[in-house]
């Protein structure tokens, strides 16, 4: 079958998620679904199908996987020649002039990653070229919001807005002190102190303005230079993908880069943005929370006397410790080659894991 560009790309996003949907637990793979199904059919964050329809969907598209999981990648069409389908140099200078951006990669577990989008808006932020993108052509299910491709920060909007929008769902029936103090500061609460859900909707895209130079900073932060760099970083992830390692590594390369002084909790600290401090702490969960539990803990004296020194001073700390960790790491994966996968796994568990409270 002959395919056109946005074909071919779509293709490699069925294929990839045929080969590794298998990476996330049951809950998010339904809420990925989900979020793929929405944007199938041009629906909004809050607008919500009826169940058997996308029950029915979902059920089609399993079959559909089925079929495809063993499909190779396909080369991209560009002027009667075939491109590979991770050049994502060429592919965008064919694309030049027009206002489409194409990107590739390897996610979570090395899942293949593919979107086409249209390009919205160009920034520089700390010397680093930004692209903001909006409405998405093509895409695959894990679809990541912000990544750092080729030397420039890549922010795709669309899935942005729908990251705030089913966070704060999830979170605020939990009454997380954080994300009632950003909330409130949104003006997001009616008279009975209730979320307003039509207040979010009409408010949803002035929150992912507001909060989306932090997000960049995230980025900017994970440009900076780290005792992970991205070879041992590729070795941990090829050798343990969708382990805890994995996990462990990801989280600490995660909070380094946010701890660093260009990073995000740097750009929120030193512009003292509190609704974004207030999202940075709501967001936070599960290793990351473990590896700097500084953060979380003083937020509660900051809901209350405004304390930036002692923010910053709780930054600093956390980034002390996870240096640590990484050069740790480092050491320890420099031992590829002479020592096995279990004797690396059990230096890992033993030297960092444990010490969690981690099994």
């Amino acid at each position: 079958m002959i395919m056109n560009l946005p074909e071919a790309i779509q293709h490699n996003c069925d294929v990839s998620d045929a080969k590794d949907n298998g990476i996330y637990s049951l809950c998010t793979l339904v809420l990925k679904l989900r979020n793929l199904y929405k944007w199938q059919h041009n629906l909004n964050p809050w607008e919500e199908p009826e169940p058997a329809e996308v029950l029915d969907w979902i059920a089609d598209k399993e079959s559909f996987w089925e079929e495809i999981k063993d499909d190779p990648f396909q080369p991209l069409p560009i002027n009667d020649r075939k491109i590979e389908p991770f050049d994502v140099s060429q592919v965008n200078d064919h694309l030049h002039g027009s206002d489409l951006y194409y990107g590739a990669g390897y996610g979570r577990s090395m899942k293949a990653v593919f979107f086409l989008a249209e390009k919205l808006e160009e920034m520089v932020v700390e010397e680093c070229p930004v692209l903001v993108l909006g409405k998405e052509r093509v895409r695959d299910l894990s679809s990541p919001f912000a990544m750092f491709q080729d030397g420039t920060i890549i922010i795709r909007k669309e899935q942005l807005r729908f990251f705030f929008w089913d966070h704060i769902q999830e979170l605020q029936s939990s009454y997380k002190p954080a994300l009632r103090y950003v909330l409130t500061r949104y003006g997001l609460y009616d008279e009975k102190g209730a979320l307003a859900k039509d207040r979010l909707i009409a408010s949803l895209d002035h929150i992912v303005d507001q909060e989306m130079l932090s997000i960049i900073f995230h980025e900017v932060g994970e440009a900076q230079e780290i005792p992970l760099n991205s070879e041992t970083m590729k070795e941990i992830i090829q050798m343990f993908p969708g382990s805890l390692i994995e996990h462990f590594v990801r989280a600490t390369k995660d909070v380094l880069a946010d701890t660093h002084p260009k990073g995000m909790l740097g750009h929120i600290i030193g512009n003292k943005k509190e609704s974004s401090l207030g999202f940075y702490v709501s967001f936070l969960d599960g290793l990351r929370k473990l590896l700097m539990p500084e953060i979380d803990n003083v937020f509660s004296d900051f809901i209350g006397d405004d304390d930036w020194y002692k923010v910053d001073r709780a930054r600093e700390i956390a980034r002390e410790r996870n240096l640590k960790r990484a050069n740790m790491l480092q050491q320890i994966f420099q031992s590829v080659g002479r020592e096995n996968p279990e004797q690396i796994k059990k230096k890992v568990q033993e030297q960092l894991i444990t010490p969690l409270g981690l099994a």
